[in-house]
């Protein structure tokens, strides 16, 4: 690894301690209390430069509502506001980013399933977010990192009513990145 690849893996090793202690100890934790004395930190892939991918941007200028299954059998509205393709292993794929439908932040949900879902991963999907520095515009190119990938609150306990990646967030490969299943 190079010296700026060596850094970038020590931030992630550090972020994911920050979390399996935020995990562990916090009152808000969705660990059930009973079950964080013996929680020991969460699985993860190894970091994986490969899987810090640029994607090209393409901005929906009337975003769609799109219905979201949620955990508990409900459904939840999110507005489809841009298109992220990208290349994994030499395969271009697209991921859907979306916002709820009165946020009115420049930040990106980006629910998705992968090969590993069920498998490796959490069995509902795993979830990323972006933060652009301002507002996304066509032809931008962001870094998607899927070894910040992480499972949503309801892979923890079931109090937590999560939203369910739609198919068009289902990828045909496998992300062995981020977050392994709890």
């Amino acid at each position: 690894m190079t010296d700026e690849t060596e850094g970038w893996a020590d931030q992630l090793r550090a972020n994911r301690a920050e979390k399996d202690r935020f995990l562990a100890e916090h009152r808000q934790s969705p660990i059930p209390p009973d079950d964080r004395d013996d929680f020991d930190g969460l699985d993860y892939f190894d970091p994986d430069p490969t899987y810090r991918v640029e994607a090209r941007v393409a901005v929906y200028d009337d975003p769609d509502l799109v219905e979201m299954e949620t955990s508990d059998g409900r459904t939840v509205q999110y507005r489809r506001v841009v298109a992220f393709e990208f290349d994994v292993d030499g395969e271009e794929y697209t991921l859907q980013g979306y916002r709820q439908e009165h946020d009115d932040s420049d930040g990106v949900f980006v629910p998705f399933r992968d090969k590993t879902t069920g498998q490796q991963t959490y069995e509902g999907g795993r979830y990323m977010e972006l933060e652009p520095d301002r507002a996304l515009a066509d032809g931008d190119e962001v870094t998607i990192d899927f070894n910040l990938a992480y499972s949503p609150f309801c892979a923890f306990s079931e109090t937590f009513s999560c939203p369910l990646p739609p198919a068009e967030n289902w990828l045909e490969t496998t992300v062995e990145a981020g977050e392994k299943d709890y």
